[in-house]
């Protein structure tokens, strides 16, 4: 909600901030809406939106097919030109992306490699990329940052990534480091709390307060929280581990959820020599072979133990399922809604729906370019220092 007070440039700066936070999230809305949901008066919002497309954070358009009686009221969009840059480094593949402020992918680079790189390795290969996808913006777009989405334990107070067992990195300062060799604003976090923002504000989570949302990806599992509207991160950020939890009925004593429900397992019970998410997915649908089904099943109801424990824990209103996750859901639907129904106290059950991620392979970048907008949508006025490499026009 805006605010009236004395000091002028505190208040002009916070309504800036709810105003270009209300186009971010929706995506646009009309200059009329913003007046309602803002409680501030149209000369002001008119103000606040022109102040926006001075910066490069919006733009201003007729709706379209008007026939209302009198002049329509404007609607206010995310510039398509206004971007941050995301990545995604993983155990074997760095993805590198543009994400503009309407939370859409501009394009995006996925580069292989031959094993889990080190983090010096992740940074020369993301700034590469980086470098390869400025040089095809326009003039005009404004670079807002870069936003890292890491399989590990991310300090949310400057981005060093405490703990990536997967990565094999501890104590890397890894937004430092892209910083450095991108001379652009840089944060990282969590991938999978990360995802958990992206769906709650973009994807299936819209409108939805209390969330968990489960990625499944080649690093193992983790896990984000949105309760009370808010990201769950713990006291350093690292909330959310859901992979590292032991679940009940493993065959080895001892064993973590992510080792029993594992993408690597699928891929050889399935016979996918690639690691492509449309090529998995289907497998997993069209699976008849006995040894692949009966590994379906029992990820299924590792999974739904899993769901259970969580459900009863933070009786969340939505559960989002991505990643290689996503797809075990899909083939076992019933069946899995069936066994967390069965395994949930009655009224937690009732409260719950489970969905896959609405965001599909895009999730973490969008997630990541979340970073960056957070601190904008913060303070827009402050982009003007940040990115002066490329002005607006």
């Amino acid at each position: 909600m805006a605010v009236r007070g004395n000091n002028l440039d505190t208040v002009r700066r916070h309504n800036l901030s709810t105003v270009v936070g209300l186009v971010h999230r929706s995506g646009g809305l009309s200059r009329s809406r913003l007046t309602a949901l803002t409680g501030l008066n149209r000369s002001t919002v008119a103000a606040l939106v022109a102040e926006l497309v001075e910066l490069g954070l919006a733009v201003e358009e007729l709706p379209e097919g008007t026939r209302t009686v009198g002049r329509p009221s404007p609607l206010v969009r995310p510039h398509k030109d206004a971007v941050a840059f995301a990545v995604n480094p993983e155990v074997d593949a760095i993805t590198v992306g543009v994400v503009g402020l309407d939370a859409v992918v501009r394009s995006h680079v996925r580069r292989e490699v031959d094993a889990a790189p080190t983090p010096e390795e992740a940074v020369r290969i993301t700034a590469g990329l980086v470098s390869e996808l400025r040089s095809e913006l326009p003039d005009r777009a404004v670079i807002l940052g870069l936003g890292a989405a890491v399989p590990g334990l991310v300090r949310s107070s400057d981005g060093c990534v405490r703990l990536a067992p997967h990565l094999g990195w501890e104590d890397v300062p890894f937004s430092a480091m892209l910083a450095e060799a991108t001379q652009l604003p840089c944060w990282a976090g969590n991938d999978a709390s990360l995802g958990a923002v992206a769906e709650r504000n973009f994807g299936a989570g819209d409108g939805v307060s209390d969330l968990v949302y489960l990625n499944g990806g080649a690093s193992g599992i983790g896990g984000g929280m949105i309760v009370g509207g808010e990201l769950l991160g713990g006291v350093g950020g690292f909330a959310g581990e859901f992979g590292h939890t032991r679940v009940a009925g493993a065959a080895v004593p001892g064993a973590t959820l992510e080792d029993e429900v594992n993408r690597a397992r699928l891929l050889e019970v399935l016979n996918v020599p690639a690691v492509d998410s449309d090529q998995l997915e289907q497998a997993v649908l069209s699976a008849l072979d006995d040894d692949a089904v009966a590994e379906i099943d029992r990820q299924v109801d590792m999974l739904s133990t899993a769901l259970r424990n969580t459900i009863n824990i933070l009786n969340p209103a939505l559960v989002v399922l991505g990643g290689f996750l996503g797809a075990l859901y899909d083939a076992r639907t019933d069946e899995m809604t069936r066994l967390v129904g069965l395994q949930t106290l009655g009224p937690a059950f009732e409260d719950v729906a489970i969905a896959r991620a609405a965001l599909g392979d895009e999730i973490l970048l969008i997630g990541a370019a979340e970073l960056v907008f957070g601190s904008v949508l913060d303070d827009p006025a402050g982009i003007v220092n940040a990115v002066p490499q490329h002005p607006v026009e």
